[in-house]
C-alpha cells in the first residue's frame, strides 16, 4: 500500500473516531439523572409529575415491598438477583379475598325451616266474626268475657291460632262470610241493634236479609235520613268510623230560614265548637232555594252538621245523607236496602272512591 493511501486510511479512522467521541457524551447521561431533572421541572413542563412520584415512592419503600410490587410469583426481582417470591407469601391476600367472597355470597344449605303459623289477633278475630268492632272487642277481652280453649284471656294482643276454640259470653265464635248491606234509612228509626224503649231500629228494616249478624257502621240520628252501611266486617267498619280515616260524606240540609252567604265563608274557613275547630270541604245552595244547602265534610264527630248550624243560629228541619264513602242513594228508595256489589266492596276496602 502506498504511503499516501495509508495516510488517508488513518485520517478516515480518526474522522470516524472523532464522530463516535462526539456522540458518546449524549449517551453518558444517566436515566436516573434525567428522571431527577424531570421531577424538578414545574407541572406545566409537559410531564405529569404524579406519574413519576409513584415510581419514586416505590424506590423509597423497604426491600420486601419492592420485591412484591415489582415482580410476579416465581420470577427474580431487579433488587435482589436471586430472590424469588413464592405463592405462600401472597396466599394471605388470596385467602382474605376468598373469605370476603364467601361472606358476600353465602348460601343456605339444606331445606328451609317451615314457617310457623302466625295466627290472628283476638280483637280482629272477634270483629271479623261479626261480634263487635275491634275497639269494643278490646273492652270485652279486658273484662274477661272471652276464652280461648276454655281459658279466660284478658291480655290484649293475644293471637288465635288455627284450631283454637274461641268463646264470647260462653258462646262459640264462628267466623262468618262477610256481608255488606246498604240501607236508605227513614225518619223515626234509631241506629242501634237493640232499643230498650222498643222503638223501631235499623235492624228491623233488614230483618231476614241474611243469617249472619251484621251491625251498623257509624250512627245516624233518629230523625236523620239517608245512607247507612251495615256489615259484619269489623276491619272495614274500623276504617270507616275511625276519625283518622276521615271518609267523605255529603249532606242535604233543610233549614228554618235562608242561609246567609257570609256563613258559607265562615264554614269554609272553620268555626270553633266546644270540641275544637271544624271546617267543611265544600258548601253550596241546592237548586234556587236559600233554605237548602249541600255540605261536604270528612269529619266523623257526633251530630256535627246540626251543631254547626246551631252555632250559626239556624235550626235543621231535615237532614239527609246522600253520599257516604263512595256510595250513593241511586235506585234505593227510602226505607229499602240492597247488598253491595263486588266492585263497591273492592272500592270500599281499597279507598279507590276517594
Amino acid at each position: 500500500m502506498s504511503r499516501d493511501n495509508r495516510k488517508n486510511q488513518v485520517r478516515g479512522s480518526d474522522k470516524f473516531r472523532n464522530k463516535d467521541q462526539q456522540k458518546k457524551p449524549k449517551n453518558k447521561t444517566n436515566k436516573g439523572d434525567d428522571l431527577e431533572d424531570i421531577l424538578k421541572k414545574p407541572d406545566n413542563s409537559g410531564f405529569k409529575k404524579k406519574k413519576y412520584d409513584k415510581a419514586s415512592k416505590y424506590s423509597e419503600k423497604p426491600d420486601y415491598i419492592k420485591k412484591k410490587t415489582s415482580q410476579k410469583v416465581g420470577k427474580k426481582t431487579s433488587h435482589d438477583g436471586d430472590y424469588t417470591i413464592s405463592g405462600e407469601e401472597l396466599s394471605g391476600i388470596d385467602t382474605r379475598l376468598a373469605k370476603i367472597k364467601k361472606i358476600g355470597k353465602q348460601k343456605k344449605s339444606g331445606a328451609s325451616a317451615p314457617k310457623k303459623a302466625e295466627g290472628e289477633r283476638l280483637n280482629k278475630y272477634l270483629a271479623n266474626a261479626g261480634i263487635c268492632s275491634r275497639r269494643e272487642a278490646d273492652k270485652f277481652i279486658s273484662a274477661g268475657l272471652v276464652t280461648i280453649n276454655g281459658k279466660v284471656v284478658t291480655e290484649l294482643g293475644t293471637k288465635v291460632m288455627p284450631g283454637d276454640v274461641v268463646k264470647f259470653n260462653n258462646e262459640k265464635v264462628n267466623p262468618e262470610k262477610k256481608v255488606y248491606i246498604l240501607l236508605n234509612k227513614p225518619k223515626d228509626c234509631v241506629t242501634t241493634t237493640d232499643d230498650p224503649e222498643g222503638r223501631r231500629t235499623v235492624m228491623d228494616l233488614i230483618k231476614g236479609a241474611c243469617e249472619e249478624r251484621v251491625y251498623p257502621v257509624g250512627r245516624l240520628d233518629r230523625n236523620t235520613t239517608g245512607l247507612l252501611l251495615l256489615t259484619n266486617d269489623g276491619e272495614l267498619a274500623e276504617k270507616l268510623t275511625h276519625p283518622s280515616y276521615n271518609k267523605k260524606k255529603i249532606y242535604h240540609v233543610f233549614l228554618d230560614k235562608p242561609f246567609h252567604p257570609e256563613h258559607m265563608e265562615e264554614l269554609l274557613n272553620g268555626i270553633e265548637l266546644e270540641d275544637g275547630m271544624i271546617a267543611v270541604d265544600a258548601i253550596s245552595y241546592v237548586g234556587n232555594s236559600k233554605f237548602e244547602i249541600g255540605i261536604e265534610i270528612h269529619s266523623g264527630r257526633n251530630r256535627i252538621v246540626r251543631r254547626m248550624m246551631e252555632h250559626l243560629g239556624y235550626q235543621v228541619v231535615k237532614l239527609d245523607r246522600v253520599y257516604y264513602a263512595g256510595l250513593t242513594k241511586l235506585n234505593l228508595p227510602r226505607g229499602k236496602w240492597r247488598f253491595l256489589t263486588q266492585s263497591e266492596i273492592v272500592k270500599l276496602k281499597t279507598g279507590m272512591y276517594e
